[in-house]
């Protein structure tokens, strides 16, 4: 062991023990111990968030391996090389998908093969992102305290039922691609007057994340690592407000449609590394790729790209991982949630005719 990571592992140590005797005031107006998780690093995951898989199932869609043999979805994400699963959760969504039980069901899966396990919440009944950030729809009449103590009430529900199954969380992500806060309008910090809000909100979540596993670290997430001056924005926030979170989450799709091709992911990548490097040091927490994604048009374009994103993730010390948003998925299956909102099929995947393409060749090793 190098005297810098002994120094590292010997001061992270100390915090935890200093944390563990300081209580401070938890999003949901009660007295919370908070205890951050230790800057160690536990091993670099290789992940993949599969959340689509149980309705991909129901719809009949079928997974092979490499050999032809038709092979659970799960299972073949570890036959693959990936030793960790993301799964998102939704309020009350739609016919059930992504809701608790169906978070079960595929948690146990993972957790019966000795995969680490995420949990995405987005507290929201369908899609959290940069632009959408829905209250849930029997939470619409609820003031800021209500909120806060909804976000409190359903992620200790949804984890305790994990934890009642035997299921180990490892991370959890309070809210999914948080650029402009969570649940709208209260929580939209591109309104300033309303980032105390959005920090009533996210320490609540924070709480009841260390209430029920106190070991499971919490992330925070926005969406294109490669956005320098914003992304430093949002993290100065954060600092400023003394938001509770343990890692920072970033989403890299480092190549886009534009102008009848795709345009080159190589500068975008390289810029979200470097942010990667920078940020950790800045604000002296560890990082983590929570979504990457390459079109699944281009398997060669991307078993490059994705192999540069590993390789240079995995020199950050404080860089715990990366995982691939739904690669299972073709380009052509399309969820009912994406036909309601009118969306295209997701391009980004890594599968055709039910088998992985050179894309995730990466994760073998």
């Amino acid at each position: 062991m190098t005297m810098k990571r002994f120094i590292m592992m010997a001061a992270a140590a100390l915090t935890v023990f200093a944390a563990c005797e300081k209580v401070q005031k938890g999003g949901n107006g009660g007295e919370t111990p908070v205890v951050p998780a230790p800057i160690v690093k536990n091993g670099f995951a290789e992940g993949a968030d599969i959340s689509w898989v149980t309705q991909m199932e129901e719809d009949g869609v079928k997974f092979y391996n490499a050999a032809g043999t038709e092979t659970e979805c799960t299972a073949l994400m570890k036959e693959i090389g990936f030793d960790a699963i993301r799964l998102r959760v939704w309020v009350n969504p739609e016919g059930g998908w992504c809701g608790k039980e169906d978070v079960l069901v595929k948690a146990k899966r993972a957790q019966a093969l000795g995969m680490r396990i995420m949990i995405d919440f987005h507290y929201s009944d369908t899609w959290a992102d940069p632009s959408n950030q829905k209250t849930p729809a029997a939470w619409a009449d609820y003031n800021a305290s209500q909120l806060a103590e909804a976000v409190s009430g359903h992620t200790r529900e949804v984890l305790t039922l994990l934890k009642d199954n035997g299921v180990n969380v490892e991370w959890v992500q309070v809210g999914n691609e948080i650029n402009s806060g969570l649940l709208h309008p209260m929580g939209n910090i591109s309104n300033a007057g309303s980032i105390p809000t959005f920090v009533k909100f996210a320490n609540a979540g924070y709480a009841a994340v260390k209430e029920v596993y106190p070991e499971a670290k919490v992330i925070l997430h926005r969406s294109n690592g490669h956005e320098t001056d914003k992304f430093t924005w949002f993290l100065n926030v954060l600092k400023a407000q003394k938001v509770n979170y343990d890692i920072i989450g970033m989403s890299l799709y480092p190549t886009w449609w534009e102008n009848g091709g795709w345009t080159s992911w190589r500068s975008t990548a390289q810029a979200c590394i470097a942010n990667m490097k920078s940020f950790s040091a800045t604000y002296g927490k560890p990082v983590m790729l929570c979504e990457i994604g390459m079109p699944v048009s281009e398997p060669e374009m991307s078993r490059e790209a994705i192999q540069y994103i590993l390789d240079e993730a995995k020199k950050i010390e404080d860089c715990h991982g990366a995982f691939c948003w739904e690669p299972q998925t073709d380009g052509k299956w399309k969820p009912s949630s994406y036909e309601a909102l009118g969306w295209n099929a997701y391009d980004k995947g890594a599968f055709a005719g039910g088998r992985p393409t050179i894309a995730l060749d990466p994760f073998k090793d």
